[in-house]
This record gives C-alpha cells, structure tokens and sequence, in this order.
C-alpha cells in the first residue's frame, strides 16, 4: 500500500511538473489563486475597476492580465493580448507598461510592443530595438484583444514607450506616449490624435515637455557633473476638482525612481505644462496611475521599486489620493 501511494505521488509529481514544462514552453502562464496583491511581482501596474463585471483587472509590463472581485485576493496571470505574429511586432513581442481603457462600449488594449530582432538606430553605441505603442481592442476586459486598422501608430524610426489614453477639453481621444531618452537622449512626452474609435492615430506627435524640464529628477554625466535626468516614464493624466489638468510622470534621481507631476496651465493638453518642484511618491515608488475603486474612492496604483543584484524587483501598491483641491495629494498606503 506504501508503494503504491509512493507510486501515485511519484506519477502526480511527474504530471504536475510535466504541465508547467509544457505551460512555459507554450508561454502559457500558470493560473494562481487567493494571491494577494503585495505578491506579485509586477511593473508598471494599472487597475481597472470595471462597472459592468463588478471585478477589478490588473495589467502591466509582461502582457499578462489579474482579476480579483476586492483587491484582497488575486486570480491570474492570464494571457489576453493576441498581436498579429505577421506585424513589425514579430511573432513574440515584448509588452510592457499594458492598460485597458473602457471606450464607447469597447475595450482598448494600451501597450508598448517591442521586436528585439529589429534593429532602428545605433546611438552612442548602442543598437536600439523596434519598439513602440500599439493599441488592440475587445469586447470584454478579459480579452482577447486584437489589433484593429492601422498597422502602426507611431513612426517606425522612433522608439516610443508607456501609452496612454486622453480626451481633450475639445472631445477627441489622443495617445499620449514617451518618446525614449535611448535615441533622443533627452526623453520626451507626447500627444498624438487618435481616430474616433481609436483604430489609429491622424497626423504626427506634438511635443507636450521634456525629461530636462523637471527640476527634481538628477544624474551624472560621464566626467560626474550634476545635470537633469533624461528618462521619462509612465504619464497618466487626471483633473482635480477644480479643473486643472495634471500628469503623474516618472525618472529617476540618480539611482532612486521617483514619480513627480506637472499640470498644465491652459487646461489642455497643449499646455504648456508647469512642473511641481518636489516628487509626490516616497522614495523608489513610481509609474503610478489613478483609479477609483468599485465604491467611488479615488485610489493611485504605482509599483515600489528594488535593485536586487542587478535584477529589478518591483511590487504594486495602492495609495489613497486627493484632488479635491487645486492639486493632487498623495495620501496614506491602502489596503483593502
């Protein structure tokens, strides 16, 4: 009886290890459950309290997708983006930076899709990659989601990172992007329009700021002189109370990611935009984004940050956050 049970656990071991080799061979992730959220390890985390399900999707860089019914407890990863294998993006694209954007009924699929086998430029030395927002659609938050009419939205010869969605005071949808500092060496944030139904986008990016605008993000250059960062990351654009247009963006000072804001004094997208003189985040907490939870309360997801042995480690967390004022106030972390 021994034997057998032995046997049993050997075969069941045997079949359990068999199913997560075949799994990530497919590339097909292994469903978790009662996960909770300071668990998972995640960048660029966005949150999206859906009305009509009543449930809560969490996506990111990495393309996968988690759901959870409060918050407290998570089921996923599950892969929900289905890019065309025949595009510039290749048959295994990189996805980073994802969000899902209910519109007009749909769903629309905001993300940063990278060819590693294309090659662009060569700057300074180093190759850059065929790398640029996209934006897939749906008909339910669970996906799948597929492209739609424009095979590109953003010029091929740029690298461009961490789209998100806005519509303007004038009632237009627009993709507001990063253009990355790898080619440009002094990052960017842009706005392009986007058509109606946001299958593509209608003529070229506007240039909104600049990394080097900011007066609190720091580097070095190579002789160790002080001068602005030149990263941008992860804008995400809300409006307080009052009216004012704002923007939640990312870089780093020196070693330490950091997320500030900026607002814009027309109320506009055109702006031109003002930045805060002090980050709004703690120390290594940035890419955040606002939602309001299932209950109305307004609520910043952004992913705390660690540089362990070279390798990123980066964990969402939520935080409470008023903007019924004339700015946004980042308030205590929220557990649910």
């Amino acid at each position: 009886m021994i034997n057998r049970k032995a046997n049993w656990l050997v075969i069941g071991s045997f079949l359990l290890l068999s199913v997560a080799v075949q799994a990530q061979e497919a590339r097909l992730p292994v469903i978790r459950r009662n996960v909770p959220l300071d668990s998972i390890q995640l960048s660029d985390p966005f949150i999206l309290a859906d009305q009509k399900t009543h449930q809560y999707y969490m996506t990111g860089t990495g393309g996968l997708l988690w759901k959870s019914p409060d918050m407290k407890r998570w089921e996923g990863p599950y892969s929900v983006a289905q890019p065309d294998p025949n595009s510039w993006m290749g048959p295994k694209p990189m996805i980073w930076a994802a969000e899902i954007h209910p519109y007009r009924g749909k769903y629309y699929y905001f993300g940063t899709f990278t060819n590693r086998a294309v090659k662009i430029d060569t700057v300074q030395g180093n190759a850059i990659e065929r790398r640029a927002c996209h934006v897939l659609v749906s008909d339910q938050p669970t996906g799948p989601y597929v492209p739609m009419q424009d095979a590109t939205y953003l010029p091929a010869n740029k690298p461009t990172l961490d789209a998100t969605l806005w519509v303007d005071k004038d009632g237009k949808p627009y993709l507001v992007y990063c253009y990355e500092w790898l080619q440009n060496l002094n990052g960017t944030i842009e706005k392009i329009a986007l058509k109606p139904d946001l299958s593509g986008t209608v003529g070229e990016g506007k240039l909104l700021f600049r990394a080097s605008d900011s007066p609190w993000s720091r580097e070095k250059d190579k002789n160790g002189q002080d001068r602005p960062n030149k990263v941008t990351d992860g804008p995400y654009l809300f409006r307080t109370k009052t009216g004012r247009l704002g923007m939640i963006w990312t870089s780093w000072i020196y070693d330490v990611y950091t997320q500030g804001v900026a607002y814009s004094t027309s109320g506009t997208l055109d702006g031109p935009w003002v930045q805060e003189k002090d980050p709004i985040t703690p120390p290594n907490y940035g890419h955040g984004m606002l939602f309001r939870d299932l209950n109305g309360k307004l609520l910043m997801a952004a992913h705390s940050h660690q540089d362990i042995q070279g390798r990123y480690h980066r964990v969402p967390h939520l935080f409470e956050v008023d903007v019924t004022g004339n700015k946004l106030v980042l308030g205590k972390p929220y557990r649910p």
